[in-house]
């Protein structure tokens, strides 16, 4: 299949056919824009059979269709992006802008039809009944209206006026009982937010919200989304609160423990010093961060794992992800709860936390309390202490502890990222000593393996340095770990885009990968392959000298990666220089053939990827040199017998070109 220009036709489709599927197969379901979703859901599951369907066919795309076809890959793109903004997103802050997105919705489905007027379904190959569907969906994406549905508007309205009466309430002070929290419950609920967890998750969702916006949506818009924080915390508060108490006094009758122990009214007496700024809850464990702000330690641990790095209250950027005790506010707090009879998580001298009835009084969810998850913690803390303020030894040891106890499990790696370590392990890459750069390159490839940590880790400006120690490390092990670190690190499609932009990355990665040693090379090789999925980082590959390289490692016992190799020239192949700068090679086809001979299954794969890449669109010098080789046909015919699906499928095609040559 051939394409005019832009995408190969073939690329295209794949991306087509995938984003498609991801949207069509999400069964998510989302409580703001239902019927906008729904109906483009509809539609694109209408284009996924076109796009199967022209991906069947053999016959050239005309210029006018690819066109069609990349104006609806972005579409499709923004559609996906839309959508999951709508299921993913802050509840609230979506209804708020209700109006805003049914009109992307609208923009969308009109761009869809402009896409579809350049279509040439009558020189298409496609049944009856497919292009009977597109010209269907065409003509309702041009008549399509904007739909707003009233229903969010009139949720919407009403919020506004809850939150109204309850925030300015909380800041004059009144009684709340003049705030209806079943109403607010009920009117929450029927947008998903039921239990404390989902109103914690939907509170970081809306700082998340703040903190993007803070940028370009100024300080009315900002106002607006605290106004909702407030919003919800509050009304959390208040709902489970009562809920708490009930379950609580049920409980302590059942273990016939005394109940005047627990307050039976609300919360509002606990002094605001003693609130949690995030959860509105009082701290059990309270912690200072790096701008010296006080927050109790799973509030703002969940908002630094969930990927922000500034201080909620002030919005300033942390240098580091450190969480101080605040021992002298827990002690305060300790004495208020014994004076008070209010039972405080972590307070020796609490009958309920004893008894273990009430831990879930004030804090909705806890990170695990197992006894190796405390010991992993504090062994952690002393470690980042000692990595900031210790002698080159000390930093030296401490950092290769911090490596050992990143290497396994994830929750080791959570917690290590959560106590700050992050920021100290990059300044000590800089270190002249080698020991000390190793172990904290070593330590921050052993962290990246934990998702969450791959964000943290860029967030924190990671790249220069890593390409740094890749470019001019002490020792060849600190080049090869931060080589892998690059690689676990680009697992995330976004980093892709932004490592590859990096003027040194991926000319440092060509380097290693003609000086490494084996374990280098293929940690190179591998991380070049997965930076080179995205198109835009081939020919920047190939520009660096990766292709000479790579063929020379097809005949480089020692080096051990000749599948590595071949699978990224078959890689790179894919696009035209690629191919030119492939076809220069003057030994590449003769190693092609050994390898079909005596290479891995993977490997004879490859190599037919090659050859018959090389053979097509002008390719007859090559064809020749396979027909002047006695063992290139019977190789094939080799493979045509016994290799696997796509061994064989390549095979048979390659052996029908070398025959038309022949004729």
């Amino acid at each position: 299949m051939v394409s005019s220009g832009f995408l190969p036709a073939a690329t295209l489709l794949e991306s087509l056919i995938h984003t498609s599927n991801e949207i069509t197969k999400t069964e998510k379901a989302s409580f703001v824009q239902t019927k906008n979703i729904s109906k483009m859901t509809r539609r694109i599951r209408l284009l996924s059979s076109l796009f199967e369907e022209i991906q069947e066919t053999d016959t050239p795309l005309p210029s006018s269709s690819v066109l069609c076809l990349t104006e609806l890959a972005s579409v499709l793109q923004r559609s996906k992006i839309l959508m999951e903004s709508c299921r993913e997103g802050s509840l609230l802050w979506n209804l708020m802008q209700t109006e805003c997105i049914a009109n992307q919705f609208y923009a969308a489905a009109k761009e869809m039809a402009r896409a579809l007027d350049i279509l040439p379904l009558s020189l298409l190959n496609l049944t009856a009944d497919t292009k009977e569907q597109i010209e269907l969906l065409h003509r309702q994406a041009k008549s399509v209206q904007l739909f707003i549905d009233q229903m969010e508007i009139q949720r919407r309205d009403e919020i506004v006026q809850l939150m109204a009466v309850t925030v300015n309430n909380e800041r004059n002070r009144k009684n709340k009982g003049s705030v209806d929290f079943r109403r607010i419950r009920d009117m929450l609920s029927s947008l998903g937010l039921r239990s404390p967890m989902e109103f914690e998750e939907e509170i970081s969702k809306l700082w998340g919200e703040a903190e993007k916006q803070a940028g370009t949506g100024g300080l009315i818009v900002v106002s607006n989304i605290n106004n909702l924080i407030s919003f919800v915390s509050l009304s959390k508060m208040a709902i489970f609160s009562e809920d708490e108490n009930s379950k609580t006094h049920e409980d302590l009758k059942k273990r016939k423990l005394p109940t005047n122990t627990v307050h039976d009214h609300s919360f509002s007496h606990i002094p605001d010093d003693f609130r949690c700024p995030i959860s509105l809850d009082l701290m059990n464990d309270p912690v200072i961060v790096a701008s010296g702000h006080t927050y109790d330690r799973n509030s703002i641990a969940h908002w630094i794992n969930t990927g922000h790095h500034t201080c909620p209250k002030s919005g300033q950027r942390l240098i580091h992800m450190a969480l101080i005790p605040n021992y002298a506010l827990r002690s305060v707090i300790q004495q208020w709860g014994q004076e008070n009879n209010v039972p405080i998580v972590g307070s020796t001298s609490s009958n309920l936390e004893k008894t273990n009835t009430s831990k879930k009084r004030y804090v909705d969810h806890i990170s695990a309390t197992k006894a190796v998850a405390d010991a992993v913690k504090l062994t952690a803390e002393f470690l980042v202490g000692k990595l900031a303020t210790g002698s080159p030894d000390i930093q030296r040891q401490a950092a290769y502890e911090l490596r050992l106890l990143a290497k396994t499990g994830m929750d080791n790696r959570r917690i290590i990222a959560e106590v700050g370590a992050i920021p100290f392990l990059l300044t000590l890459l800089g270190s002249h000593d080698s020991r000390i750069q190793e172990n904290a390159v070593t330590a921050l490839l052993n962290l990246s393996i934990y998702e969450n940590n791959k964000i943290l880790i860029m967030a924190a400006g990671a790249l220069d340095n890593v390409v740094d120690v890749l470019l001019s490390g002490l020792t060849m092990e600190a080049k090869e770990n931060a080589a892998a670190a690059i690689f676990s690190l680009s697992l995330i499609d976004d980093h892709k885009i932004i490592i590859g932009a990096h003027p040194r990355a991926i000319t440092a990665l060509v380097g290693l990968l003609g000086e490494g040693t084996r374990a280098g090379k293929r940690d190179a090789a591998t991380a070049l392959f997965n930076l080179a999925v995205f198109n835009v980082n081939r020919g920047k590959v190939i520009t660096a000298g990766a292709i000479p390289l790579l063929i020379g490692l097809l005949t480089d016992d020692k080096a051990g990666i000749t599948d590595d190799a071949l699978a990224m020239l078959a890689l790179l192949l894919g696009c035209s220089q690629g191919l030119e700068e492939i076809r220069k090679s003057r030994v590449l086809v003769s190693l092609l053939i050994d390898l079909l001979r005596f290479g891995s299954s993977k490997g004879k794969e490859n190599s037919i990827t090659l050859l018959l890449g090389l053979c097509k669109d002008g390719g007859e010098e090559v064809a020749r040199k396979l027909l002047m080789n006695p063992r290139s046909i019977p190789s094939l015919q080799s493979l045509v017998t016994d290799g696997s699906l796509k061994a064989r499928r390549k095979a048979d095609a390659l052996l029908r070109i070398l025959n038309r040559c022949c004729s």
